[in-house]
């Protein structure tokens, strides 16, 4: 299929496929029965050049587009998802956001860190701040030229794995006056005050800690706070929109997954035999075949719209309303065709001994993290209604009807 690729492009997706079969396969069973992250995996990443790849060349990148990152992470979560949410993390999210928006002494300080081997995490989330991050409680507050943080995340990728931490917090200056939510980054052991004190057991993605950091008095210089032009106030938008590139990039791993299990179900069809011929001629799983494909492909056009696309203003990250689409579609889709790969496998896909079950429970996260697919629908409705659509009952201002208002 023509995707529109330039020959860069197309070599670069053939190396990372090489990688993927060579290294990331014959490790991804072992990486999720241990439940360890493989920083075997990460060494071999940085060493191949697939960590950084979207940073600028002057800082140690390649200065690669989302579109390139996209390609590589397809093929790597073909084989191992983790490996694919690790070239996720390691050139999206909080990496972009700094990227975009912070000084160069905070690049200088993400770019080491990352082409040396870590995973930064983006710490958003808190027990009572999900989908309704605004309602977070954890706060930084003005101490001369530092910020003190106190306040608690959970489900954070990488907690206990991350050096490097994009912490969100309320912010208050020194008379104690709320200024909005702003962006900080803080490295474990060298920022006293950051603990992982939780590690979620998880029913896929095993290898990839998702967990709980407390922050005790942890102290950032004012210097490490990262600030977009529009300050504290209604900087948290700005800093949100590194999202969409996360969000592009989580809907590439669900996609990756669905196309390692589509072709493993399709060699399966063409060799398993049943009633003395194999089971790909049968009409009933030609069709099933011929709808992961449909699905796959329409997944695949639409993360590389997404990824190629830019918001408003030139913002430097993927358009919110692609992305968001993007994600819904390529999750939705691909825990459809992932299940219907092991179907065609009968009973031995729902052994431990293919990769299929656990595609199937790793495959399941991505409707969930990174924006919930029914908050990501919301967003696209008032998108393309071109409305706020606050979800709090306090939100929504009554209304008067048309025939009210012809009266």
């Amino acid at each position: 299929m023509d995707l529109g690729l330039s020959k860069d492009e197309i070599a670069l997706q053939a190396r990372a496929r090489a990688f993927s079969r060579d290294v990331a396969r014959p490790r991804a069973g072992q990486i999720d029965r241990d439940e360890q992250y493989p920083w075997d995996i990460v060494q071999a990443l940085a060493k191949a050049g697939f960590l950084g790849m979207t940073m600028p060349k002057a800082l140690g990148g390649q200065g690669r587009s989302f579109l390139e990152a996209v390609l590589v992470i397809e093929e790597m979560a073909k084989s191992c998802t983790v490996t694919g949410r690790i070239v996720v993390e390691t050139n999206m999210g909080a990496l972009s956001t700094v990227m975009a928006y912070g000084s160069e002494a905070q690049k200088k300080l993400v770019a080491r860190l990352v082409l040396a081997g870590d995973k930064p995490a983006i710490c958003i989330t808190e027990p009572e701040a999900g989908s309704d991050a605004m309602a977070m409680t954890t706060r930084a507050d003005k101490r001369g030229d530092t910020y003190v943080i106190n306040g608690k995340k959970h489900w954070i990728t990488g907690a206990g794995v991350s050096r490097l931490h994009l912490i969100f917090a309320r912010v208050f200056d020194e008379k104690g006056e709320e200024l909005g939510i702003g962006g900080f980054l803080a490295v474990r052991d060298e920022n006293q005050g950051l603990r992982a004190t939780r590690r979620e057991q998880t029913m896929g993605l095993r290898g990839m800690p998702e967990g709980e950091l407390t922050f005790e008095n942890l102290e950032v210089p004012a210097s490490m706070t990262v600030m977009p032009p529009s300050g504290f106030r209604r900087g948290f938008a700005d800093l949100m929109n590194a999202y969409n590139s996360q969000r592009v990039g989580a809907g590439t791993v669900a996609m990756g997954v669905a196309a390692g299990a589509l072709e493993l179900a399709l060699e399966f069809a063409k060799t398993r035999e049943q009633f003395g011929r194999p089971i790909g001629e049968f009409q009933g799983l030609q069709w099933m075949l011929a709808d992961m494909q449909t699905q796959l492909t329409a997944s695949r056009l639409m993360l590389h719209q997404a990824a190629r696309s830019r918001g408003p203003q030139g913002s430097a990250f993927p358009d919110p309303m692609l992305a968001a689409q993007a994600k819904i579609f390529a999750s939705e889709t691909a825990i459809r065709i992932v299940n219907d790969a092991l179907q065609v496998f009968g009973a031995r896909g729902y052994s431990r001994e293919l990769p299929l079950e656990r595609m199937a429970r790793d495959v399941r996260m991505f409707t969930i993290g990174g924006g919930t697919a029914q908050v990501l629908r919301t967003l696209v409705a008032a998108k393309m209604l071109g409305w706020k659509l606050p979800q709090r009952r306090d939100g929504y201002a009554p209304k008067r009807s048309l025939r009210d208002a012809a009266e």
